[in-house]
């Protein structure tokens, strides 16, 4: 392996770690087995890890237990999750497999839930296709990344899409927990005090209504200690505006595809539930150690007093 600089913060992990976090897994599906949990209750399951294959563990699960789903699935496109490889296929086919999924991962959301799911611009279509047949989609986010190689043929790549959908019409959203902080570049007055904005230190800023366009979400890099070397990772900033704003404290949070556990991390950050599923071992070990660390640091870049800052001015 190569040797990683000093200043390098990307989560690593001790043989000991791995035999340790190894045995905090709920292992899918013996873990979810009548004998291993014989009320077949949430309650034994919140706040943990589920390591398994996904349409294996589904079926297992009590229905309409999550009050907020955020999923992030593979997207249309070829790559490697540390040996668990997925393969572009046509827009048919992508389509076919979220829908070989989709349904049973919302029967586990409560009739008042909220759901997002990511996806880029390719993947897309297929996912709002399928998702207005079961939910009420009622938004579509996108948040400026700014990563990745340019194009010597085409446009940088550098946005991403979420969804945002609703199992019903009754469902929770808190505008006032998302709100922005952002640099006034003119700073009207009106008999003579500042409108609408303030003067500190730093400059004149005022908080704004969070848009459908978010430029403001640094991705993890090497420097961030959330960092992991999860291909597609997603950072704690982008995640804690979707739990903030569509779920209250103490809410359960499902994430069927957990990845190195970005939600699961900002949700106990902030003070809610949550359960994930995972069918990588290694990113549910990431995710464990990553829970560990959250235990007692909660910060999240870029939130700082309940006000998200505008991108690396924190």
């Amino acid at each position: 392996m190569k040797e990683r600089s000093p200043r390098n913060k990307t989560l690593t992990l001790t043989p000991e770690e791995r035999n340790r976090y190894a045995e905090r897994l709920v292992r899918s599906p013996a873990g979810l087995s009548p004998e291993a949990n014989p009320d077949r209750t949430i309650a034994a399951l919140t706040g943990r890890i589920i390591y398994g294959d996904l349409f294996e563990t589904l079926p297992l699960l009590p229905r309409a237990f999550a009050d907020l789903v955020i999923i992030d699935p593979p997207y249309n496109l070829d790559k490697d999750f540390h040996g668990n490889n997925f393969r572009s296929r046509s827009n048919a086919e992508y389509e076919q497999y979220i829908a070989s999924w989709l349904p049973a991962v919302l029967a586990c959301a409560k009739s008042d839930a909220s759901v997002y799911i990511c996806c880029d611009w390719k993947s897309s279509p297929a996912i709002f296709g399928e998702l207005e047949k079961l939910c009420v989609v009622r938004n579509r986010i996108t948040w400026q990344r700014e990563k990745g190689r340019g194009a010597a043929h085409n446009w940088k790549n550098a946005s991403e899409d979420i969804w945002f959908a609703t199992m019903g019409e009754d469902f929770y959203f808190d505008v006032t927990a998302v709100k922005q902080r952002k640099k006034v570049i003119a700073p009207y007055r009106e008999n003579g005090k500042p409108k609408d904005w303030e003067e500190t230190e730093d400059g004149k800023f005022r908080l704004t209504h969070p848009s459908n366009f978010w430029d403001d979400i640094t991705v993890p890099y090497w420097s961030m200690s959330e960092n992991t070397d999860h291909p597609t990772q997603k950072p704690e900033k982008l995640y804690a505006k979707l739990i903030l704003a569509s779920s209250k404290p103490e809410a359960l949070v499902f994430d069927p595809f957990a990845g190195s556990g970005t939600a699961a991390v900002t949700a106990q950050k902030l003070g809610r539930n949550f359960i994930c599923i995972e069918q990588n071992e290694e990113y549910c070990l990431w995710a464990e150690k990553r829970l560990e660390l959250a235990r007692t640091d909660t910060v999240i870049q870029g939130l700082a007093d309940g006000i998200f800052r505008e991108r690396n001015s924190l």
